[in-house]
């Protein structure tokens, strides 16, 4: 068995990943990196809340290794606390050295990856990269994967769609322009019940704002299920 770290934005990609990883027989994931921004207290990109990130892991029964950005970092500041993340992920699980991402095509992105990760003595696996996204989409709704859209980048998509569940309305819905899986950056998503989590999160939605006149981003808050259901409301 290899062990693995993975990646871990708190999307459907990352999650479907780990569920994909775990049917395999000769590797095992052991923990989740992921890069939050300061400030914001709240993974990059994604806008998740750090106690809902924890609450992920805590559902998927990994610990998560934290790697902390100021906001508008560059490049270098990214890859030296990238680089710290992984020191302290070797620290703690000695002889670790593979780490795996959640792409689906992007060539560009990937190769940005291996780089990266050649710098560091680290070996990139990528377990989704070449799926086709409309099948993909599908077969996560399928696979009882459940999400909804934290995230939308409003120069590719309208900002009604952040809020709304990554679902067959949705993909029905979206225009011919827009990948399935949102690969492009049309829209994030965070995950919040499937496979790879012992129990869905009951999350609550908040409200949708806009950040840098582009990017419209929902609220989801942690909070004790009044319902009994330990779904989102």
């Amino acid at each position: 068995m290899t062990d693995i770290l993975l990646s871990w934005s708190g999307g459907k990609d990352a999650a479907w990943t780990l569920h994909t990883l775990r049917q395999r027989g000769d590797v095992r994931v052991v923990g989740l990196l992921t890069t939050l921004t300061e400030g914001f207290d709240r993974v990059s990109m994604q806008g998740i809340r750090r106690d809902v990130l924890h609450a992920q892991a805590d559902a998927a029964g990994l610990p998560v290794i934290e790697a902390w950005i100021p906001q508008r970092a560059d490049n270098a500041v990214y890859e030296t606390s990238f680089a710290d993340a992984l020191r302290r992920a070797q620290a703690r699980w000695p002889g670790l050295s593979t780490l795996a991402f959640g792409d689906l095509f992007l060539a560009d992105i990937r190769a940005w990856r291996e780089a990266l990760c050649a710098r560091l003595g680290w070996s990139p696996l990528f377990p989704l990269f070449g799926s086709d996204t409309g099948a993909l989409a599908n077969a996560m709704i399928a696979g009882g994967l459940r999400a909804t859209l934290c995230c939308v980048d409003t120069q590719q998509l309208d900002a009604a769609f952040s809020g709304r569940d990554f679902d067959a309305s949705l993909l029905d819905a979206l225009p011919a322009s827009c990948d399935p899986c949102g690969e492009n950056g049309e829209f994030h998503t965070l995950v919040h019940a499937g496979p790879m989590f012992t129990a869905p999160l009951p999350v609550a939605r908040g409200e949708t704002v806009l950040r840098d006149g582009r990017f419209a981003y929902t609220d989801f808050v942690l909070q004790p299920d009044s319902t009994g259901s330990n779904g989102i409301l």
